[in-house]
């Protein structure tokens, strides 16, 4: 019943996030235009439940080839790669506001372990133990490591994020997710 339930709130949660969206689209749109030119928007491949590939989308917050020679780097919370715009929009989690789309198309929830690129779970699987396991559940817009500790820039801050993870997995319930949703906003 809880993942019904919860599905029923991610498209709830969804279709309120997209209406929003339209609202806040040209507005991000121009703030990222005039301050570093297209594209406005960017996709990336993020590994989802049980480690299914989709793709991920996000307002750009950094500059164009932000990744030199398409090596993967980890977003630390004060990147010199982020657009003026970029920060503030990074900041706000502002964003992150087009994944709302992939709530409705059931690749992400509003809660879970924050998704990750495939390549770089490769990596941490050879250095984390149990580190696959948060594929056990849907990734999410928000989740308990995201309100509790926020950017990991280390295999160390990533071992401390994978257990608010396997804190959430193990404990996940609609109160959980009540209060994650709650200190989201806050």
């Amino acid at each position: 019943f809880y993942q019904v339930g919860k599905r029923l709130v991610d498209i709830l949660g969804g279709l309120v996030g997209v209406a929003i969206l339209i609202v806040l689209t040209p507005i991000i749109s121009l703030l990222i235009l005039v301050d570093s030119g297209r594209p406005i928007t960017f996709s990336q491949t993020r590994a989802g439940r049980g480690g299914k590939p989709y793709t991920i989308i996000k307002f750009r917050s950094m500059i164009v080839d932000a990744e030199k020679k398409g090596k993967p780097q980890l977003a630390r919370e004060d990147d010199q790669r982020s657009t003026r715009v970029g920060r503030w929009l990074r900041k706000s989690r502002l964003d992150e506001w087009p994944q709302f789309i992939n709530v409705l198309r059931g690749d992400m929830s509003l809660v879970g372990p924050r998704p990750e690129r495939p390549e770089l779970m490769k990596h941490f699987e050879k250095h984390i133990p149990f580190y696959r396991a948060r594929l056990l559940e849907k990734p999410g817009i928000t989740g308990w490591a995201q309100v509790n500790y926020g950017y990991y820039a280390t295999l160390k801050e990533m071992s401390i994020k994978l257990e608010y993870d396997l804190y959430y997995i193990k404990r996940r319930g609609p109160l959980l997710d009540f209060v994650i949703l709650l200190r989201t906003f806050g």
